[in-house]
């Protein structure tokens, strides 16, 4: 079967700084007072040479070719340029910037000049040892990286935590920089500053090591027992498996800040994959609420098939600030979809900013929903704008067209499906969900040439696509072709899906057609009874029909006709039983 098979899926910046030479000419020759042709003395100016510095020592040069060679990623080259704008510039930065980029690209000796030039030009001591640091490590130095560090870590530099941070993430030997992590920011050591704490934890986890990060969150835990401490120790439960104790952290850290709205997220989210649903609702219904908590509110109530919950958040978030109203313009039209408000969907998809990640879902399920309101051409109109807007972006594209198809496929214009699933090819070749979708096309409008052609480059593609298979099978069968492949091609559908009623509708009609009547009704009926599917019907009355049993017959043929008045199928098929 395929009429009711048809599924419808649905540098940075880099500025020229152009530099313009002044040329001064010379004056021309004045007569003297005497009126005598006398050569006049050259203008002092007219004598002047403007020096042209070598490329090499000019400052801005080398920053200018330094930076183009950043945005181009060119570390070496960069590196290059900086090691020499250094030694030009008296600015402490441009040296920093060299050490960094030396570092970067595994160059110890140029990495050693740049930090010498960087101490001249008056580098602060914290800066320095993290340099210096970074080289050690870089270089597998333990001994000199932890003196460093712990040079870096005495400076009582404000951000000396942070550097020393910086320094283990860069590192490229995870063991190294888990040894000098571990020896050093121990709980004795780590300043009365929760985020440091924090930190180091977090740090510990990444490089895989689980006991001193668990460690060191139990201790900003039980010394500080803010929020965030609270919320990072759950995140540790939650990593090793430990959902409840998580969700219990959870609930503490919520009471500490329960104006949180970012905790409160994080909160509600574990309890909805917890199942948990009504306690993540009452969680996020308190207190200040963004696009964010809304649209949890949303996924909750969605995740519970909970119709009033939908409604309270789709009414109050219509009735939010227009900022997130604005941001939710999406979630809006999709909340609308849901509470069957086809036409208030359409006017908040018409708000989605083009700027949003939304836009073009918006853009498609504005065109579904013209269709389903009736107004087809609105529907093809807004797709056609589409396919002209995301010219450049093959995906959207081929999607644009692809529901363009389905569309066309669901008023029964099988042949424009056919162009549309033609173009969507064009984007994307061999896509097999466009070539079973021309490929159905193509069979309706009688094209079985080429609708067996698609079929068979599907099964090419994918050689275990059942409904490719089934898809093929009939076709042939339906025209009378290669009657034995036809049948082979239908049986290895049906092995792979005894319960499917199109597939069921196939073996039927290949009954039929082999003129086996009494089997072909007897699955025909079943296949009816299951789905109660027009086409299907059709073929089963017609079955019927050729047994003798004509009142049967017309009594399917009503239904169908009561379920599809405009069935093609049963107008067709009345008009050889019945000419």
């Amino acid at each position: 079967m395929l009429s009711g098979a048809v599924k419808f899926k649905q540098v940075r910046q880099y500025v020229a700084v152009g530099l313009v030479a002044l040329g001064v000419a010379g004056c021309a020759a004045i007569p003297d007072r005497a009126g005598v042709n006398a050569k006049a003395s050259p203008q002092p100016l007219a004598r002047m040479t403007v020096a042209k510095p070598d490329p090499d020592h000019d400052l801005l040069t080398q920053l200018m070719a330094g930076e183009l060679a950043l945005s181009g990623a060119d570390l070496k080259t960069a590196s290059q340029a900086y090691g020499k704008a250094m030694m030009i510039s008296s600015d402490p930065e441009v040296a920093g910037k060299a050490a960094a980029l030396a570092i970067a690209i595994h160059d110890p000796d140029a990495a050693r000049n740049a930090i010498g030039r960087w101490q001249v030009l008056g580098a602060k001591p914290a800066q320095l040892a993290q340099a210096r640091a970074e080289l050690a490590v870089e270089q597998g130095q333990t001994e000199e990286a932890e003196r460093q560090l712990s040079l870096l870590l005495a400076s009582g530099d404000k951000d000396a935590w942070h550097m020393f941070g910086r320094v283990l993430v860069g590192s490229r030997d995870a063991a190294l920089a888990s040894s000098l992590l571990q020896s050093l920011a121990t709980p004795d050591k780590l300043p009365s500053d929760p985020k440091a704490w924090l930190a180091m934890s977090e740090l510990g986890e990444q490089l895989g090591r689980h006991t001193y990060a668990q460690q060191i969150a139990d201790g900003a835990l039980k010394r500080f027992g803010t929020a965030e401490t609270y919320t990072w120790a759950a995140q540790l439960k939650l990593n090793h498996g430990d959902r409840t104790g998580s969700l219990s952290l959870l609930k503490q850290a919520q009471v500490k800040d329960p104006s949180n709205i970012g905790l409160r997220l994080t909160y509600a989210s574990l309890l909805g994959q917890s199942g948990q649903y009504a306690q993540a609702t009452k969680l996020l219904e308190k207190g200040p609420q963004n696009a964010q908590t809304y649209a949890m509110r949303a996924a909750l109530a969605a995740s519970a098939k909970n119709n009033k919950s939908l409604e309270q958040v789709y009414k109050q978030l219509s009735q939010a600030p227009e900022d997130v109203r604005t941001a939710s313009a999406y979630l809006l039209g999709q909340l609308a979809e849901v509470l069957d408000r086809k036409e208030e969907a359409l006017k908040w998809y018409d708000q989605v900013p083009d700027d949003d990640d939304h836009a073009f879902d918006a853009d498609l399920r504005t065109a579904i929903l013209l269709q389903d309101l009736g107004r087809s051409a609105e529907a093809h109109q807004q797709l056609a704008e589409m396919q002209t807007d995301y010219l450049d972006q093959p995906a959207q594209l081929r999607r644009a067209y692809e529901v363009d198809a389905d569309l066309y496929m669901r008023d029964k214009r099988y042949a424009e499906a056919a162009d549309a699933y033609s173009h969507a090819l064009q984007v994307a070749p061999d896509d097999p969900d466009l070539l079973y979708g021309r490929g159905l096309a193509y069979a309706e409008i009688g094209k079985i040439d080429q609708a067996v052609a698609d079929f068979r480059r599907l099964l090419q593609i994918k050689p275990d696509d059942i409904d490719a298979t089934n898809a093929l099978g009939f076709t042939l069968a339906d025209a009378g072709r290669d009657l034995p492949e036809a049948e082979k091609l239908i049986a290895t559908a049906r092995a792979a899906k005894p319960n499917d009623p199109s597939i069921a509708d196939s073996w039927g009609w290949m009954q039929y057609r082999l003129g086996h009547l009494d089997e072909a009704a007897q699955v025909l009926r079943g296949a009816w009874q299951s789905g109660k599917d027009a086409d299907v019907g059709v073929h089963l009355g017609e079955v019927l029909w050729k047994q003798g049993q004509h009142e049967q017959a017309q009594q399917v043929f009503d239904e169908v006709r009561r379920m599809d008045p405009h069935n093609n199928s049963l107008q067709e098929t009345l008009k050889r039983l019945r000419p």
